[in-house]
């Protein structure tokens, strides 16, 4: 056999390989008799942190919303759940849950057209819009008053993409992730910020010299992700989802971490 002919044998055989690296196991539990994981008796799920109240760190523990909802998926396939801190660009372009790092990607992510061509989503399991951070005193009220000034924007995001096509004039700087966003807006190294209302209003609670100045009616709504036709396990999450909304259990981690219960 000649070199090049075993080029396609050797990369069959590479190939193979790596997929038996990353081979998932079978869920134990009756939950999920049927859906495979990346790691024996392990949910895992890639996120990107900070990103209060929906996932950040305690101490060594990772906790927030949108942990509380996949322990819910976890529990139901009788598994842990174990947390992946990656960055925000490979879980939104899918290339962390095609490759097999995690099972579902949970990360204060919104369903986007363009999401949806690189990953698969569940159901929607939070209502989410866009909102301006400045410090107070500040004349900043619409993306209008920005017209010269900086604005911050995280990398990858949608509040990166409405400030694309909305704020017209404004200077956009870019942040690889929230915290370093919200830094910027509190020392005046921007003069707003624009992110998604849930984190913002969390931030404010606990920095007094900032505010939200305004909200911009984005309709949009985040879902938890799978790997592309990985639809047993995208279809456990929605059934965990529905089951979570009639028991009480959405209602009860909902005002756990926003201190209400969500909207009707």
């Amino acid at each position: 056999m000649s070199a090049r002919s075993a080029l396609p044998v050797i990369a069959v055989a590479a190939v193979s390989a790596l997929l038996a690296g990353c081979t998932s196991t079978k869920s134990s539990g009756s939950g999920g008799s049927d859906i495979s994981l990346v790691n024996s008796g392990k949910l895992t799920t890639c996120t990107h942190l900070p990103y209060p109240p929906f996932q950040s760190k305690q101490g060594k523990k990772i906790v927030g919303f949108d942990v509380d909802i996949v322990d819910l998926v976890a529990s139901a396939l009788d598994v842990k759940q174990e947390i992946l801190d990656t960055p925000f660009e490979g879980i939104q372009s899918g290339e962390d849950l095609n490759t097999n790092q995690c099972d579902v990607a949970a990360a204060g992510m919104t369903i986007t057209d363009v999401r949806e061509k690189n990953l698969d989503f569940s159901a929607p399991y939070f209502e989410a819009t866009q909102a301006l951070l400045t410090t107070k005193g500040k004349p900043y009220k619409s993306l209008a008053d920005l017209k010269g000034k900086k604005l911050a924007v995280q990398q990858g995001t949608t509040g990166e993409s409405y400030a694309q096509k909305h704020a017209k004039g404004a200077k956009l700087v870019q942040f690889e992730d929230l915290a370093l966003l919200l830094t910027a807006v509190k020392t005046g190294q921007t003069d707003a910020g624009i992110n998604d209302n849930g984190v913002l209003y969390d931030y404010v609670k606990d920095n007094a010299d900032t505010t939200v100045t305004a909200e911009f009616d984005t309709g949009e709504q985040y879902g938890i992700a799978v790997r592309t036709g990985n639809d047993a396990l995208r279809k456990k999450i929605g059934a965990v989802l529905k089951d979570a909304r009639a028991d009480g259990s959405y209602d009860r981690i909902y005002k756990k971490w926003f201190g209400t219960a969500p909207k009707k």
